[in-house]
């Protein structure tokens, strides 16, 4: 089972080591296969309600499909980090020191404005 964000990439890049995938997974192809992964977790949602939506994260089967697709997309992005050398986890981090610089409480609380857009 893996606990952490670096042992769920060790545990995907082990699959697809062991069914000597690599060789197919470019930074271009992993960019895109992300795409598309995405675009399907999108599916679920085209042309939904919010309060359909709601009702969907209650019912089995739509909850399994979200599971998956959220899989797909986060395994994607794992690949991606790890051919690029970058610590995702560290990533994550960094982004949200920038973002809270960009977005202080004090402003951004409760507003969907874009930072450059606070007063």
């Amino acid at each position: 089972m893996a606990d952490t964000l670096q042992e769920l990439q060790e545990l995907v890049v082990r699959f697809r080591d062991e069914r000597d995938w690599e060789q197919f997974h470019t930074p271009k192809d992993l960019v895109l296969g992300l795409q598309v992964e995405a675009a399907e977790l999108a599916e679920l949602f085209l042309w939904r309600a919010s309060e359909q939506t709601a009702e969907d994260f209650e019912q089995a089967e739509f909850r399994d499909r979200l599971q998956d697709e959220l899989a797909d997309v986060q395994t994607f992005l794992l690949y991606l980090a790890q051919a690029a050398g970058v610590d995702l986890a560290a990533a994550v981090r960094a982004k949200l020191k920038k973002n809270a610089a960009k977005y202080p409480v004090e402003k951004a609380r409760g507003s969907a404005r874009k930072y450059d857009q606070l007063n």
